[in-house]
């Protein structure tokens, strides 16, 4: 057997799926992340989750197997729809495998807070439900743009000649603006720098240090387009056997992961200025160009995504928009 596929057999012998404790209404989820376990992700949700099992006892538990090393990045979001494992950290981009629906949460222009208030949560639910067995839970990053990192400078917003790592995120855009694109996992970005597979990645502005990859970066360019989305999604039949009890208790916890989002804005004022300091140097443009650069970055991801899934798309984006 492959590595891996031990390595997953061992996450499954760690407990069973919605395994209720004998004699008691206690119920253990089990989670994956779909980022590093050294990741700022990661590292965020870990005091959630122990806040989580301490409040819940006897009534809900989450049992955190790990990261990439138990599940692959890009089967994570299919582990959840299968029900191999009931929850993951994630993010759409790297489930498109199981729905291209999943990547137009990048196109968020609003709050999450905002989303619940119109209708924009209850309806990416309506389609997770649908198309991926999923429950859409929270979510618990926002406010952190994404840029292109670079090796090469450009003087314009033109990356011919370029070879920039990317995940679905940005492949539309970046293959609008000339460049030559790679799909890697993010555990394999660092060496793709170091030996010159790829000039440079898309990247939140929030990150980079602790994939070491500010090591391999000379560049950022400014300004920063679409929002990372990173979420809590759940197997829906898992979902829906959970008792009313559970069910809100659950919610409350979302709820509350999610009032700590202000967190982000002053995470990527500090990251930015750690750039700064490390000696990564800003690219930057004038107003008009700088205006038309994310322009342009919504218009062909909303065109990307109108191809993939037209009512969808439509629906979306009028809630989506500002």
């Amino acid at each position: 057997m492959k590595p891996r596929i031990y390595r997953l057999l061992a996450a499954l012998l760690l407990g069973t799926t919605l395994a209720a404790t004998v004699g008691a209404q206690e119920v253990t989820l089990r989670m994956v992340s779909a980022f590093p376990e050294n990741g700022i992700y990661v590292q965020r949700i870990l005091p959630w989750i122990q806040k989580f099992n301490t409040e819940g006892k006897g009534v809900l538990q989450i049992n955190f197997l790990g990261g990439p090393r138990a599940i692959p990045t890009f089967e994570a979001g299919n582990a959840v729809k299968t029900g191999v494992v009931d929850m993951s950290l994630n993010t759409g981009a790297f489930y498109t495998n199981v729905m291209p629906e999943a990547d137009f949460l990048k196109l968020t222009q609003i709050t999450v807070a905002e989303q619940r208030k119109n209708g924009a949560f209850n309806a990416i639910n309506k389609v997770w439900n649908e198309k991926g067995n999923m429950q859409y839970l929270a979510r618990m990053v926002e406010n952190q743009p994404f840029h292109i990192y670079t090796n090469k400078k450009v003087d314009k917003p033109d990356l011919t000649g370029q070879k920039i790592r990317i995940s679905p995120v940005y492949r539309d855009f970046f293959q609008a603006l000339n460049a030559s694109v790679v799909t890697t996992p993010p555990g394999e970005v660092y060496t793709a720098l170091e030996r010159g597979v790829v000039d440079g990645y898309g990247w939140p502005i929030g990150g980079i240090f602790d994939l070491n990859w500010h090591e391999k970066t000379k560049y950022r360019i400014d300004p920063g387009f679409y929002d990372a989305e990173v979420s809590l999604i759940m197997n829906l039949p898992a979902y829906k056997k959970l008792t009313d009890a559970q069910r809100n208790y659950l919610q409350k916890q979302l709820l509350a992961l999610e009032a700590e989002n202000t967190f982000w804005t002053r995470y990527g004022n500090v990251e930015t200025a750690r750039q700064k300091t490390f000696g990564i140097e800003t690219i930057s443009f004038d107003a008009a160009t700088s205006k038309a650069f994310r322009d342009q970055a919504y218009t062909v991801g909303w065109a990307g995504a109108a191809k993939q899934s037209p009512e969808i798309a439509a629906l979306f984006k009028a809630l989506f928009s500002k």
